[in-house]
């Protein structure tokens, strides 16, 4: 149910998103930018925020998805229209996705923590390991050892 509602929340900001830049200030159908979406956001769900988000930080996973959805956007953008400006549309379009996205991943960030603390069983205990030392730095050779050189 987590993820189902995290992608739904991400899929309706990129929708809404992509179609402010890509529908109503460049003029493309609602189906094109629908489309778009539904590819874009599978991917960088996939990639960015199940792949790099929990292994890197939130600045590296939002990158990961500028540069996800500047080459996707980029692409659809090439094979659906006749558009010469392909690239400058994919660019806004990717900064537009890179700020929701980084505040998707602080969300996503607050739900996995508040559900890793109530699947926790058992707390970290502070471990303190010490070192243990003794008064000899070299060891004495017995007298055996001595007699068979």
């Amino acid at each position: 149910m987590g993820n189902f509602k995290a992608i739904a929340i991400k899929f309706i900001a990129t929708l809404a998103i992509l179609y402010l830049i890509l529908g109503l200030y460049y003029g493309m159908t609602f189906g094109t930018v629908f489309l778009i979406t539904l590819i874009l956001g599978i991917v960088a769900y996939l990639v960015g925020d199940l792949g790099v988000l929990p292994r890197t930080s939130n600045f590296v996973a939002t990158l990961v998805d500028f540069a996800l959805a500047l080459l996707v956007v980029w692409l659809m953008i090439s094979w659906l229209t006749a558009s010469t400006t392909a690239f400058t549309m994919a660019l806004v379009t990717a900064i537009g996705v890179a700020i929701v996205e980084y505040f998707f991943h602080k969300y996503l960030f607050n739900i996995t923590k508040h559900t890793d603390d109530r699947n926790r069983t058992t707390r970290p205990r502070n471990l303190q390991y010490q070192t243990e030392s003794s008064e000899e730095f070299s060891p004495e050779l017995s007298k055996d050892h001595e007699n068979r050189k």
